[in-house]
């Protein structure tokens, strides 16, 4: 029974430190930002979508502009080019179409909540997306809420 307990906090804690925190997010927008503005949005997307700043597990950046195209994505690169604007969630909301909405309303940071399918476990979950809006982009990291 001891043993059996020991394993399922060992187990808790580690999906837990693998789960990234909100604050993970928000600095890594900011990385995403601060190298857009240092390199260039061309160098900048690329190396977003390559991976290049996605700090463990499901953390990663994206890039829209404020008419819905994908400019980059560091874990789905098919996305890229593809306009999302229309795209919705599990329970039909315009999504993407809201979170760019309020990127022109709140252009200095907000979150977002919507539900997706997890691209790791395949399973529907809710998310909170942290963006700041950056020369009519914006520039988006989410986590499990």
């Amino acid at each position: 029974m001891r043993t059996a307990l020991t394993l399922l906090l060992a187990l808790s804690a580690q999906t837990a430190a693998a789960t990234p925190a909100r604050d993970e997010a928000v600095a890594l927008v900011r990385q995403g930002v601060a190298l857009i503005r240092s390199a260039g949005a061309e160098r900048a997307y690329a190396e977003i979508t390559a991976g290049t700043l996605q700090q463990r597990g499901e953390l990663h950046l994206v890039v829209y502009s404020l008419g819905g195209d994908c400019l980059a994505h560091g874990a789905n690169p098919a996305q890229v080019g593809r306009n999302l604007i229309e795209q919705t969630d599990v329970e039909g909301r315009f999504f993407v179409k809201e979170r760019l909405l309020m990127a022109q309303v709140r252009p200095e940071g907000f979150w977002h909540e919507h539900k997706q399918a997890n691209l790791f476990s395949k399973r529907v979950e809710p998310r909170l997306m942290y963006c700041e809006a950056l020369a009519g982009t914006a520039v988006c990291s989410s986590v499990r809420r």
